[in-house]
């Protein structure tokens, strides 16, 4: 007994030390995903948070952290300029190179694998839960999703659906199959009109109205480029697809749509909404 009373403040010491050290491993955070990044901050970790890449637009107070560059092309340089204790992104964009001079400095790096759907969201959320050592958070937020999920109403009846990536009438594209957009209008249970190809292709007057969209979906900012509706209507094709001619073009925030984080379900209400209205 007098063994373990004296041995006692000594354990006491080591696991307030080790409190200690954990906290100190996660104090100065790099996301350099969007996505990862929501899900930190819905983890408690948004004040840890020093630098993230410009996709990384939500919470609001992202705003105010330090920028690192865009995920598809970012250097080293100014993520080790603000001294993170762990980077962490996707493998998804950053390059081996730059992932390695992270860690050939010493520097923590936890490289994740993203996969679209749901189940992909919930494995995600419990990677990045795992390496912050809150695996029970991470069991919490996606038992949430999931009973959130129920809540979502269905489709009255599948429409097709186009999405139209835009940076004015010059720069045009389409989401084919395996694109975050193609997994979201199925998981809506919408169709992409876009079916006959994968990834993004030019988008082409023949090929809009061979698709002839029900529903043409943009981001915000996308159709903004065009100049509203009416822009858009003036591309050669729009006007000639139902969408078209019903006008029906519905749009919604570039991250929260293409995301897959803990705002999935969020999304998933926003869009089956937006198609059906």
């Amino acid at each position: 007994m007098k063994a373990l009373s004296r041995a006692l403040p000594a354990m006491l010491l080591a696991c307030a030390l080790l409190i200690v050290n954990t906290a100190q491993a996660q104090k100065r955070i790099v996301s350099l995903n969007g996505t990862v990044t929501e899900i930190l901050c819905a983890l408690g970790f948004e004040k840890q948070l020093v630098g993230v890449d410009v996709t990384s637009t939500y919470p609001a107070s992202m705003q105010k952290v330090a920028k690192v560059g865009h995920n598809r092309n970012i250097t080293a340089e100014p993520v080790l300029a603000l001294q993170p204790d762990l980077v962490i992104t996707t493998s998804n964009h950053v390059s081996p190179a730059v992932l390695e001079q992270f860690k050939s400095v010493g520097v923590k790096t936890v490289v994740l694998t993203q996969e679209y759907s749901l189940e992909g969201t919930c494995t995600l959320i419990n990677q990045v839960a795992a390496a912050l050592n809150v695996a029970a958070k991470g069991a919490a937020l996606c038992k949430q999703l999931e009973t959130d999920r129920q809540g979502i109403k269905a489709l009255s009846r599948p429409k097709k659906v186009l999405f139209i990536y835009a940076r004015g009438a010059g720069t045009m594209m389409v989401a084919g199959k395996e694109t975050s957009l193609d997994k979201m209008i199925t998981l809506a249970g919408a169709k992409n009109a876009a079916d006959g190809f994968k990834d993004f292709k030019p988008l082409t007057a023949e090929a809009l109205v061979a698709a002839n969209p029900d529903v043409i979906l943009m981001f915000d900012t996308g159709l903004e480029s065009m100049g509203g509706v009416n822009g858009l209507l003036k591309v050669q094709g729009v006007a000639q697809t139902t969408a078209g001619k019903e006008k029906k073009v519905i749009v919604m925030d570039g991250q929260l749509l293409t995301g897959f984080g803990p705002r999935i379900v969020q999304a998933l209400r926003e869009l089956t909404q937006k198609i059906e209205g």
